[in-house]
């Protein structure tokens, strides 16, 4: 095989290629576009890092924010809660005066009403003596034939009433 035995005499400048080769692929790649490349990933490492923390601290204001917002939330239900209340009490209290001047006022028209009832009554029981004592004069005038006094025959109405 020639190549083989050309090996002793290229040998040598085999090697020099080889390491002449090499070492240009090491200036150019390894110092040229590595560092480059480095410095690029590095750079974008860094960004997102950066955009992770100003995601979080983000989230954190955002949370704080929600806090402060449901405390401000709560504390608005809670002075309408008590505006309700409020009002509650001062509509009961209304109401109960308004009840109350009804009821004032129901209680003199009722006074006013049995005052009436009394002395329709009243009356009443005059003029059904009046009315009794005049049948009971004519009841004895037909049954007994005898004339009785208006006074006793008024007298013995309110008797008979009386009793029954």
């Amino acid at each position: 095989m020639p190549q083989i035995a050309q090996i002793a005499e290229t040998y040598s400048s085999q090697i020099f290629w080889l390491l002449l080769t090499f070492g240009f692929v090491f200036f150019v790649v390894g110092r040229g576009m590595v560092p480059k490349i480095q410095a690029t990933v590095d750079a974008r490492d860094s960004k997102i890092a950066d955009d992770l923390a100003f995601a979080k601290a983000s989230f954190a204001k955002a949370d704080e924010l929600e806090e402060d917002w449901r405390a401000k939330e709560n504390a608005s239900r809670t002075d309408a809660q008590a505006v309700i209340a409020e009002a509650k009490a001062q509509a009961t209290l209304a109401t109960e005066g308004q009840l109350h001047e009804a009821d004032a006022a129901i209680a003199v028209k009722i006074a006013a009403a049995e005052a009436s009832v009394e002395a329709a009554r009243s009356g009443a029981l005059t003029q059904i003596e009046a009315v009794a004592a005049d049948a009971a004069a004519e009841m004895v005038l037909r049954v007994a034939g005898t004339q009785v006094s208006p006074q006793a025959a008024t007298e013995a109405a309110k008797a008979a009433l009386a009793n029954g």
